[in-house]
């Protein structure tokens, strides 16, 4: 306290020749009622301001401001003070040396507050320093306890009393510790911004049975009768001993069950119920029970018992196990991939046991089997045939489930084996198919022609089917000039999609097999038409012999119905005739039912269809028939001019 003091001639020897008014003194400082108090002050102003008649000082109370007529604690120049620092106050420093210290006697809870000093050094050089000290006049000593005192852990009580008055020391001790479990006693003066404080701590390690103990501490000034005391009452905490649950257990969805739990605590706990972080069920009791019913899944899990009276905590747990099914498995939605690319589905589902996945395709097995409640089938450089309905299948020893997606993939065109070029009786007619996804669209060229075909031609007969992601193309040429002569025909057909395109050059049936197929229809058909003429009167034959032997008496008698009976035979054999040589121009003309008025193709529903169209026929040629003049300008049955195409 008194080093402020002796530093001051230094402190006065290096002061700045244009110090500012500044005073140094302890923020807050404290004692004992009853005792006394020095206040340690000193104060600097600047080097200007001359004291001719001396340095003079004022020491207010409360507030700084002369005009509000704070009371005077003390006044250098007068004795006039307030009342209730008559005869309690003096000026321990130097006002020359710029030392301030004040000493307060016989202080009161009354002189608590806040000091100001005033430095007067004549005529306008008069000024309140801002700063001030604060003294908290104590009636009982401070004893610094925790704000909980737990059971079974280090307890630290420490009790403190200023010692700022220079004529009288303190002295500490404890009261009431003879039932402590190993008490210690630790001593310490402290002295902080010119003010001194004694302490002593007392430590132990309290046990539940300490709770509501006294303890005391007693200061007292050896020499007088000044003796301070405060008592506190142990307020020491212990939380729940034990906890008491059921065991774990295992349950099937829809049923019931009650979990119990107990706790052995002073004072009651409060027991809770937890669910994760959810709580379903408190009570201050000794013991709390909780019962679930119509049990789901979404409540199997971990269960706590929490037992809290707010000075501790300890809790149990149990698992419940809610079995169940397998639920409707979580699959992609259906894809589209492109040929070639990684497949990747999954499949998560949720049951107790853990379910079996399987993956299925088409109704057969695919990847593996998976015991876990997530899947994932990879299928790598995906093909066309990849495409289908996947089934993800979940099992368990409740139940199954399933759920399905369909894939689709998309690929570039390819030509299929069906294409070809085919000699018919008037010409070639082309047929293109191809598959892909999206499907293809094809055209037809004909580099000889320097000529593109599609549906926007109206020069050609043209016919286009789309069935699934196959599409078949038809287009028919017809020829002009000699058949046994000139280039073969060169058509080529073009296949496009999203995904890429290819052309290829079709091939041409050779006319040899046309004719071939024409000659062995005509003989086919002369020799059925032979036949039937030949069974047609052998039946005839026979029916008249039948009629003349059978009939010979009523021809007699009618000869008018004879002649009828007869002439009826001749025509009925007549139209057999007529419809057997008929056949064959219904052959003939097959190809061109297909055809429309206007030329265009009919709808139709496949090639294999068209094929049948094409071969079942055979082409009839009588005796008188005139033959077709090599080279002749030749015209169609619509007056349209054919295609000149040559074939070999």
């Amino acid at each position: 306290m008194w080093s402020m003091v002796l530093l001051l001639p230094l402190l006065l020897a290096i002061q700045d020749a244009h110090a500012l008014w500044k005073v140094w003194l302890p923020r807050d400082i404290s004692a004992m009622t009853n005792s006394c108090v020095v206040i340690p002050c000193t104060f600097m102003y600047p080097s200007g301001a001359r004291a001719h008649h001396g340095v003079h000082s004022i020491w207010y109370f409360g507030q700084p401001y002369p005009q509000l007529f704070p009371p005077v604690v003390f006044k250098s120049r007068t004795d006039v003070v307030h009342e209730s620092y008559k005869g309690r106050t003096k000026l321990l420093g130097d006002l020359n040396q710029r030392n301030c210290t004040l000493l307060i006697n016989n202080v009161g809870t009354e002189h608590s507050g806040k000091y100001y000093f005033r430095a007067d050094l004549g005529g306008a050089n008069i000024y309140t320093y801002p700063d001030f000290s604060e003294l908290k006049v104590l009636e009982q000593p401070n004893i610094d306890v925790p704000e909980e005192i737990l059971s079974d852990e280090n307890l630290e009580l420490t009790c403190y009393a200023p010692d700022n008055c220079p004529s009288m020391t303190p002295e500490i001790q404890w009261l009431f510790t003879d039932y402590l479990p190993d008490p210690e006693f630790t001593s310490e003066y402290a002295e902080e911004s010119n003010t001194a404080v004694l302490s002593n701590t007392l430590s132990f390690t309290p046990r539940p049975m300490h709770n509501g103990q006294l303890l005391g501490c007693r200061v007292y000034y050896p020499n007088t009768t000044l003796v301070y005391e405060r008592l506190i009452s142990l307020d020491v905490k212990y939380g729940p001993r034990s906890v008491w649950v059921n065991v774990s257990s295992e349950v099937m969805e829809g049923s019931s069950v009650t979990l119990h739990c107990e706790v052995d605590s002073n004072p009651a706990a409060r027991i809770s119920w937890m669910f994760g972080d959810q709580e379903l069920l408190w009570d201050t009791a000794p013991n709390v029970s909780l019962s679930l019913d119509d049990l789901s899944p979404d409540q199997e899990g971990v269960y706590t018992c929490v037992g809290d009276n707010s000075f501790g905590a300890m809790n149990a747990s149990l698992y419940l196990s809610v079995k169940f099914p397998p639920r409707e498995p979580v699959v992609n939605s259906s894809l589209t991939v492109l040929e070639g690319s990684t497949l990747l589905l999954h499949c998560s589902t949720q049951g107790s046991p853990a379910p079996t996945l399987t993956w299925q395709k088409d109704g057969e097995l695919v990847g593996t089997i998976t015991a876990d409640e997530l899947s994932v089938l990879e299928i790598s450089e995906v093909t066309p045939q990849g495409a289908g309905q996947y089934r993800c299948l979940a099992e368990n020893e409740h139940g199954r489930a399933s759920s399905s997606l369909n894939v689709t993939v998309e690929y570039g065109p390819m030509l299929l084996d069906e294409s070809k070029c085919t000699v018919v009786r008037e010409g070639v007619q082309c047929v293109c198919m191809a598959v892909g996804n999206p499907e293809p669209t094809i055209e037809f060229y004909l580099p000889d022609l320097n000529v593109t075909i599609n549906q926007t031609d109206n020069r050609y007969n043209y016919y286009t089917n789309t069935d699934g992601h196959t599409t078949t193309a038809m287009i028919k040429l017809r020829e002009k000039g000699d058949r046994n002569g000139g280039a073969a025909v060169n058509v080529h057909c073009s296949m496009t999609n999203l995904y890429g395109s290819s052309s290829m050059l079709l091939e041409l049936q050779q006319e040899k097999k046309y004719m071939m197929a024409v000659i062995v229809g005509t003989i086919g058909g002369v020799a059925v038409i032979a036949f039937i003429i030949a069974a047609v009167r052998y039946v005839g034959h026979n029916n008249k012999k039948e009629d003349v032997s059978a009939g010979q008496d009523r021809v007699l008698d009618n000869p008018a119905l004879y002649y009828s009976a007869v002439k009826k035979d001749k025509q009925n054999l007549r139209k057999k005739v007529l419809k057997t040589e008929l056949l064959g121009s219904k052959f003939n003309s097959i190809l061109e039912e297909t055809t429309g008025e206007e030329g265009s193709y009919a709808p139709m529903g496949s090639l294999a269809n068209l094929e049948r169209q094409e071969l079942n026929y055979a082409a009839l040629e009588f005796g008188g028939a005139r033959s077709r003049e090599v080279g002749a300008r030749r015209v169609g049955d619509d007056g349209s001019d054919y295609s000149e195409i040559k074939a070999k």
